[in-house]
């Protein structure tokens, strides 16, 4: 597939939202529509990622930390940070919702969903809080050798964004082998569509968490997509999961 010009990631927290805004969001766009998935190059600094996976085994971080063989879920196990957000990720995660809302309603529309997204993420985490989504689920991913992640999707309550950023935060071939990152399309009538997205570290995947509108001969129709990691071969890996709804 193709992906977003690559540049130099932010050299701070303080100009991570400018980095964030440089982007080559029609490119994003463009790939979102067509593959319901794009690559946002050197999203991070590999310093920033390393500051991020280190925050891993300070429990003081998160509120939970699932097994997820415990689970069905496959192998491995991540952690959901607890309020307030650590280092970057309170700036980041608005920020990237800036540039997704727009893509969000027009899928909505063309799907024939009558919900709507506010420009801003603070107003739309007060939806989601209002409902009794108030737990924050941007999470914090550790895979070991031998680890997997099942296809699944990120719902967690009645308001759902229908987008979320996956950041990878490991070198592959030095910190870790195998560990794809995998999306799946379900089709009506058809066999299903797997996409493998080659990431680099620093490198974010931006995709649909649940449905996206596909043009067809005879209009426009909803396929159905989950996503996973496959097996890691060798190594550690850590991915840092921005999801843009909180949870019950």
């Amino acid at each position: 597939m193709a992906v977003a010009k690559r540049i130099a990631g932010p050299n701070s927290e303080a100009d991570l939202v400018t980095h964030v805004d440089t982007l080559d969001w029609p490119q994003i766009t463009a790939e979102l529509d067509s593959q319901g998935c794009a690559v946002l190059e050197s999203l991070l600094t590999p310093e920033q990622c390393c500051a991020i996976a280190a925050l891993y085994p300070d429990d003081a971080h998160f509120r939970s930390r699932i097994v997820m063989d415990r689970h069905g879920f496959g192998r491995g196990e991540y952690k959901y940070f607890s309020y307030p957000l650590p280092g970057l990720i309170p700036e980041l995660r608005p920020a990237l919702y800036a540039h997704l809302q727009g893509v969000a309603n027009r899928w909505n529309e063309e799907m024939g969903i009558d919900v709507r997204y506010p420009a801003a993420h603070a107003a739309f985490l007060k939806r989601c809080h209002a409902a009794g989504q108030a737990r924050p689920t941007p999470l914090l991913l550790q895979y070991e050798a031998g680890d997997y992640n099942c296809l699944h999707q990120d719902l967690y309550g009645e308001h759902v964004f229908p987008l979320q950023v996956a950041i990878l935060l490991s070198e592959p071939g030095r910190d870790f082998s195998g560990g794809e990152f995998v999306l799946t399309e379900q089709r009506p009538r058809m066999q299903s569509r797997a996409e493998v997205v080659p990431l680099m570290q620093g490198d974010a995947v931006a995709f649909a968490v649940h449905h996206r509108p596909v043009q067809g001969t005879r209009g426009t129709y909803r396929v159905n997509l989950r996503h996973g990691v496959s097996r890691i071969r060798s190594g550690r890996r850590h991915t840092l999961g921005v999801i843009f709804h909180d949870a019950k």
